[in-house]
């Protein structure tokens, strides 16, 4: 396995070290620098749960975040990178260390001095990304114990996208775009159909799912199988809503800048139509009574 040197100490948690691979590395791990000095060696198959940062933009990025922050957000954020490694059993991009220790920081600063803010998307959030949702709840619920505050369930969504972002490889630009247009493309639906989807229905994680769906198609380039007969029996049966699902996947198109296959527009149709049915039960259902 061979070892690491320690070229300097940033706290109990923190070392910079010479890796026989990597040369110059960031190493995070609970008490790895405890008791250290320069030129100590470290066998790298005695140090349990340790992550060591190879990018480095990435290593320069955390070197000035350490000084920053509480010594003990750097532990609970390793605790937590480690319980969403294990949970996931996937690799994590390196830059959650940094993205997760700088954006819990910035969180408890505002939460101290009560600057609340709102996140508008932490329905969708939980609907297209369920289990990186779950991993946020159990992240927000550790970071508010061991750093003794009470961060908003607000917080979830964030932190939640951050792990997205992590396990999918994807820049969290990227990732907030997805869920911003997903928001927009039902605010959309919700207009034209005159009619608030229930958050907690199962109509509203029906469409928000296809949306993600119809988005990591076009990420990934998955083609998608033209089926004309159906193709035209939306046109022809559903007019009001094939049109508006044109609309939509117009919409995608401008903003992920990623052409749409035709047979989506049909796809998305049939949801749009479950939706226009509802609305039209629910107006029936209020009459009668």
């Amino acid at each position: 396995m061979g070892s690491i040197t320690v070229a300097k100490v940033l706290n109990n948690n923190v070392i910079i070290a010479q890796h026989p691979q990597y040369a110059e590395v960031v190493v995070i791990g609970k008490g790895i620098g405890y008791n250290r000095k320069s030129r100590d060696q470290i066998t790298l198959s005695s140090v349990e749960k340790m992550f060591i940062l190879r990018n480095q933009e990435e290593q320069e990025q955390y070197k000035q975040l350490v000084p920053q922050v509480d010594e003990k957000l750097i532990e609970v954020v390793q605790e937590i990178v480690l319980h969403i490694m294990q949970s996931s059993n996937q690799p994590l991009n390196e830059h959650i260390h940094i993205a997760l220790t700088d954006h819990i920081s910035f969180a408890i600063r505002r939460n101290e001095q009560n600057i609340a803010i709102h996140n508008p998307f932490l329905y969708e959030t939980k609907e297209i990304y369920p289990e990186e949702y779950r991993l946020a709840e159990y992240a927000v619920k550790r970071i508010n114990e061991t750093m003794a505050v009470t961060l908003p369930p607000d917080e979830i969504g964030f932190v939640a996208l951050h792990i997205v972002s992590a396990l999918s490889n994807r820049h969290i630009s990227e990732v907030r775009e997805h869920s911003l247009l997903i928001g927009d493309l039902v605010a959309i639906v919700e207009d034209n159909l005159d009619y608030r989807i229930p958050r907690d229905s199962l109509d509203y994680s029906r469409l928000v799912t296809h949306l993600r769906f119809v988005l990591e198609r076009l990420r990934r380039g998955e083609t998608v199988r033209e089926t004309s007969s159906l193709d035209n029996l939306m046109k022809r049966e559903y007019p009001e809503m094939y049109s508006l699902s044109w609309k939509l996947t117009k919409i995608i198109e401008q903003r992920v800048r990623i052409p749409v296959y035709p047979a989506e527009v049909s796809y998305l149709t049939i949801h749009l139509q479950r939706l226009a049915q509802k609305k039209e039960d629910e107006a029936d259902m209020e009459q009668q009574r």
